[in-house]
């Protein structure tokens, strides 16, 4: 009796186990990119903040930002900026611009020009109310690239 109850006991231990295994895998959460609402809310956010930047007169005290800036780039670079954000959030767009290093080289771009730049960026999605916890990942994904851009940046420890 003990041997069938040890044998019923590992049947049942096996039984759960598998079943455990079988279970339908959680739903994938959705990507940034669909939490946003796709390309046109990203479109829209990008069109304000690049308006917004244009203006800033922090970034047009830099002469070589104020330099770059006319009416012809100012469309092509919301074009470029939106499908970047795009594909960085797992959107379907590929950004096929120049790396951020490359783009930002001749710009001289400080810490203050970068903090400003932030602080236009949540403007921006603040109007578009943009909630929390996309804001923070949208912002994680532009200091990742503060390295590329501000000078200076990526001279720390281990660089």
């Amino acid at each position: 009796m003990r041997a069938r109850t040890l044998l019923l006991a590992a049947g049942l231990l096996a039984a759960a186990h598998a079943s455990r295994a079988q279970a339908p895998p959680a739903p994938a959460k959705p990507s940034l990119h669909d939490r946003l609402g796709g390309l046109y809310p990203i479109s829209a956010v990008v069109d304000d903040f690049i308006e917004r930047v244009y203006v800033n007169p922090t970034l047009n005290a830099n002469p070589a930002i104020a330099k770059a800036r006319s009416a012809l780039r100012k469309p092509g670079l919301k074009v470029q900026l939106a499908n970047m954000v795009c594909m960085a959030t797992g959107g379907p767009c590929k950004y096929t611009g120049k790396s951020m290093k490359e783009s930002h080289a001749t710009f001289h771009i400080a810490p203050k020009e970068w903090g400003a730049l932030l602080v236009d960026f949540r403007v921006s999605l603040d109007k578009f109310n943009v909630p929390a916890a996309e804001q923070r990942e949208l912002i994680d994904i532009v200091e990742s690239t503060k390295a590329d851009i501000v000078e200076g940046a990526g001279a720390g420890p281990g660089r």
